[in-house]
């Protein structure tokens, strides 16, 4: 039996009950679902890959800058047009395709910070449109990130725009303590340390107001995290402290559930098996990962040419003789592949880290 065929969710992209109810079990089965960042419908097809081949569910994740790479960096991204359209792009072709794999998939926008609030408003326009044809949003969620922003203003406009989510059946995650590092061309590479670990009164604020509202919402609370990978020991990582949160937050709303609240790792590429394990005991149903993909990505390419180097420098002529055609190597479907499958392969091993076992 695998995780899909226990939860008796159907292939394709789920909302609002389905993604709790996804989460729930998560929770209660003590594992996290891969966040993958896709910049293509060649990356979508490794994430549905790695979920059909583990089977369970995958959340499938597009960020401003990768959005607009679905749909070819040379649109016009004036007023966040081309980061809009990608992501709406992206989300009918994991709509599509999702239910051909039969994979339940949670599709997701990443990262939006104050200024490109705008790209989200086209987005949740875009789920409204969806909402009225269908009665689901386009996207199973998404994420905002006003982590930048005092306490006070990061809540205040990610409740905003919960209520708006809310009407919808469509999730939101919202980020509370900042995530070193640099992704997407947001550089947090000099914030000081403090500002990366999130304080429970934080949590238990942002719970308070946001369930009276709805409970689909998560939260990326902050105890060291960085984008991107660096050398074992430079980044200090303290997921022993969601622990703390979610005893508190128990205590303050006097909960019968040990895990109240949902949480989120960013930056988890690099991260440590210990570090992953002890993250989702203490409530992560969803960790990021998009550096250690796009190194797979990238090796599937590096390998491919550096073992066939001989037969693409021309179109004809290789080592087996002058005239010999060279277009079974040249031909995109089969280097691409390679870098599917190189993908896939690394998708299916965070799935391992995070504890997805049938």
């Amino acid at each position: 039996m695998t995780i899909i065929s226990d939860l008796k969710i159907p292939g394709g992209v789920v909302v609002g009950d389905q993604v709790r109810e996804i989460f729930n079990y998560a929770q209660t089965h003590n594992f996290a679902i891969p966040a993958i960042n896709v910049t293509s419908s060649s990356t979508v097809v490794a994430c549905l890959d790695a979920a059909r081949e583990v089977g369970c569910p995958i959340i499938i994740q597009v960020s401003h800058g990768g959005a607009a790479s679905f749909v070819g960096k040379s649109l016009d991204n004036t007023s966040n047009n081309a980061s809009a359209q990608g992501s709406i792009a992206a989300a009918k072709f994991v709509r599509q395709m999702a239910k051909v794999y039969n994979v339940p998939v949670i599709m997701h926008s990443d990262h939006c910070a104050k200024k490109i609030l705008g790209w989200l408003d086209k987005m949740i326009a875009a789920d409204e449109e969806h909402f009225k044809e269908f009665g689901v949003p386009l996207f199973s969620s998404h994420m905002i990130d006003l982590s930048e922003e005092t306490k006070q203003d990061n809540i205040n406009l990610s409740f905003k725009y919960l209520q708006k989510t809310a009407k919808i059946n469509c999730w939101l995650e919202m980020e509370i303590g900042i995530t070193g590092g640099e992704e997407d061309g947001v550089n947090n590479e000099s914030v000081d340390n403090a500002s990366l670990y999130t304080q429970p009164e934080d949590i238990y604020d942002i719970y308070k107001k946001f369930s009276t509202v709805t409970d689909l919402f998560s939260i990326a609370a902050g105890f060291g995290n960085v984008h991107g990978v660096y050398k074992p020991g430079n980044v200090k990582l303290h997921p022993e402290l969601l622990g703390k949160h979610q005893d508190y937050l128990k205590k303050m709303i006097n909960s019968k559930k040990d895990k109240p609240v949902y949480f989120v790792f960013h930056g988890g590429s690099g991260s440590t098996p210990e570090e992953i394990k002890t993250a989702v005991k203490y409530g992560v149903v969803k960790m990021n990962i998009d550096t250690d993909t796009q190194w797979a990505y990238c090796s599937g390419l590096r390998d491919y040419f550096q073992k066939n180097k001989d037969y693409v420098q021309t179109q004809v002529g290789n080592p087996d003789g002058p005239e010999k055609p060279n277009k079974k190597y040249y031909d995109p479907r089969v280097f691409i592949r390679q870098a599917e499958v190189y993908m896939t392969k690394r998708i299916v091993e965070a799935y391992k880290n995070l504890n997805v076992t049938n």
